[in-house]
């Protein structure tokens, strides 16, 4: 998702900075500010705020823009005059990182390592480290490890890599990396802990992750932390262990080890698993009030859905209200999760509600949000209005994605509608990826659609589609052949066509084209 814009901690380190820088400059005059320099510093410290703030929308509106729009962008910003602290740009990175924009974010690194010949931090390494490996795959990360000088191989680039063998399942480069990192005397850290028994939990190996707990308590001396406990909680779950994750819960009470909001989430989501909706309601409770002044709208953001998941409307809409109260703008993501609980309770006057109150605050449309909507009215059979929300959001310059094409094709195909779905399925491959390919049962109903209604015009026009898919050959001819030969049509370019497409005659294709008549 597109970031909405630097997150409350990331403006308050910019204020931070620009406080500080100011404060600097006026211990090293040599005489006592006036009231002119007073004013003078101040607004160079509103004007680096700004133009901090100014180059970060930047790089947000790039969108899903491809390689070198980050360097194009940031070049150009340079030619206008724009200020590029380090620590600014480095922020920038963890922002977009933060938000998934791998891509963008790694670009932003290189350029400030080859374009500005700026000198990363072993902290910095790690973090391009684990963008490389997100972007360009494990060689290249482990490329980027070897390379470093002997330095910047320390506990944070050694655990960087190692988190990058955990995400990909390698386990005996991650293990022996991990031994690697005991003899260095560098394996202390509990974020190194909770890295192997996540690749053990994801390889359903809990007896393995539970030695590991024991270890880094008994062993290393590690206090755990609340991503240990959210690893341990997941993997008893897995095994079907309520009570030891209850019984995990007195141990970190006793050890005074403080779990913050998100270790309750996951209490929650597996109690509700599980089917053990007060204790799920228990736990929810429990986040709510562990939520900080800092942590955003993101809690209320997992309470709104979890409470959804027992059925609560009432909670759902208690907390919606509390976001409202609280925070001057919410995000398009807390709309869009409010849209998706209340879908799942089947509230389509309370989706409505929330949307007109999105139209309201928001300039431009959110194509998730729409598509949210849509499913709502069409899994009501609404069909009218889904399609006038549609339009009108059309009309706003909004454009339809893979999801807007795939609710509307998989509708009028349920209802037998096969030549409306055909117009969303022209939609979807004006698409720049195609949208992928259609299964074998959709191919299946359109051609026996066309079939059966001798329709050779339709079926030439799917046939097209297919064509575009990258999923056009031999039985789409024969399906064809056959409908030409149902409508009564004759043909003297087909078995050109077939020809062009190099599509092999076979006996059952050679046949039908005698049929109808091309001798071609």
């Amino acid at each position: 998702m597109a970031p909405p814009g630097p997150s409350a901690g990331v403006r308050l380190l910019l204020l931070r900075r620009l406080l500080s820088t100011g404060t600097e400059a006026a211990a090293g005059a040599a005489a006592a500010p006036t009231a002119a320099a007073t004013a003078t510093a101040t607004a160079a410290k509103a004007g680096n705020k700004g133009d901090s703030l100014a180059l970060y929308r930047r790089l947000v509106a790039l969108g899903r823009s491809g390689e070198g729009s980050v360097s194009r962008a940031l070049s150009k910003w340079v030619r206008q005059g724009g200020a590029l602290p380090v620590q600014d740009l480095v922020e920038h990175v963890k922002e977009l990182r933060k938000y998934k924009r791998y891509g963008h974010a790694l670009e932003l690194m290189d350029w400030m390592v080859n374009a500005r010949g700026t000198t990363m931090s072993h902290a910095n390494h790690a973090i391009q480290l684990d963008l490389i490996y997100k972007v360009r795959g494990i060689e290249a990360a482990e490329a980027y490890f070897a390379d470093l000088p002997d330095p910047a191989k320390n506990h944070r680039t050694y655990g960087a890599l190692l988190n990058c063998y955990c995400s990909a399942k390698m386990e005996e480069k991650a293990t022996d990396l991990y031994n690697k990192m005991v003899e260095l005397g560098i394996c202390s850290s509990e974020l190194l802990f909770s890295n192997l028994m996540s690749i053990y939990m994801k390889l359903g190996r809990h007896g393995k992750v539970d030695s590991l707990f024991e270890e880094m308590k008994v062993v290393k001396n590690v206090k755990p932390s609340n991503m240990t406990c959210r690893i341990l909680m997941t993997s008893y779950a897995q095994s079907n262990k309520i009570d030891a994750i209850e019984e995990l819960l007195k141990e970190m009470a006793e050890k005074d080890v403080a779990l913050g909001w998100s270790a309750y989430s996951t209490l929650a989501s597996i109690y509700i698993n599980a089917g053990l909706v007060e204790k799920a309601e228990s736990a929810l409770k429990k986040l709510e009030g562990l939520v900080g002044p800092d942590d955003g709208m993101l809690p209320f953001d997992f309470l709104i859905s979890l409470y959804a998941s027992v059925g609560n409307l009432s909670e759902v809409n208690r907390v919606w209200d509390v976001i409202k109260a609280k925070f001057s703008k919410v995000t398009k993501r807390s709309y869009l999760g409010m849209l998706q609980a209340l879908y799942k309770l089947n509230d389509i006057d309370g989706m409505k509600q929330i949307y007109v109150d999105w139209e309201s605050n928001y300039k431009f449309y959110y194509v998730r949000l729409t598509n949210m909507m849509i499913r709502g009215h069409l899994k009501l059979d609404l069909t009218e209005e889904a399609e006038a929300l549609w339009e009108k959001a059309k009309e706003k310059g909004t454009k339809f994605d893979s999801k807007t094409c795939e609710l509307f094709l998989d509708h009028y195909m349920g209802k037998g509608g096969m030549n409306l779905a055909l117009n969303w399925l022209e939609n979807m491959i004006k698409l720049p990826n195609k949208a992928g390919k259609l299964d074998q049962d959709k191919i299946h109903k359109f051609q026996k659609y066309f079939e059966e209604h001798k329709d050779a015009d339709g079926a030439e026009r799917f046939c097209n589609c297919l064509r575009k898919l990258g999923c056009f050959d031999g039985k789409a001819y024969e399906s064809l052949l056959r409908t030409y030969l149902a409508a009564g049509k004759e043909s003297y370019s087909l078995r050109q066509r077939i020809k062009n497409d190099k599509i092999g005659i076979c006996y059952d294709i050679w046949e039908l084209l005698n049929r109808i008549g091309d001798k071609g």
